[in-house]
């Protein structure tokens, strides 16, 4: 199955190099998981604000098999300022 991964930011480093708009297409298995996804992109602790189709996912569900062919997770990281 199909999704589209978007990371922003910092994060947008970690795409493949023929990425556009901050975002890749990925094929991933049917038993694959938000963290599953994130892990081989993004480094551990990187990942503060995740989506999924505009919902936000808590960390505990993003370990839950949610994802669907043509879903989109976009993905933060924790920011700063004043």
């Amino acid at each position: 199955m199909k999704i589209t991964l978007k990371l922003y930011a910092g994060l947008s480093q970690y795409l493949p190099v023929d990425s556009k708009n901050h975002s890749t297409k990925l094929d991933i298995s049917s038993s694959a998981t938000a963290s599953s996804v994130l892990d081989k992109f993004v480094p551990e602790g990187a990942a503060h604000l995740v989506l999924l189709n505009g919902v936000f996912l808590e960390p505990e569900e993003r370990k839950l098999p949610k994802l669907k062919d043509g879903d989109t997770l976009a993905v933060w990281p924790p920011v700063a300022g004043g």
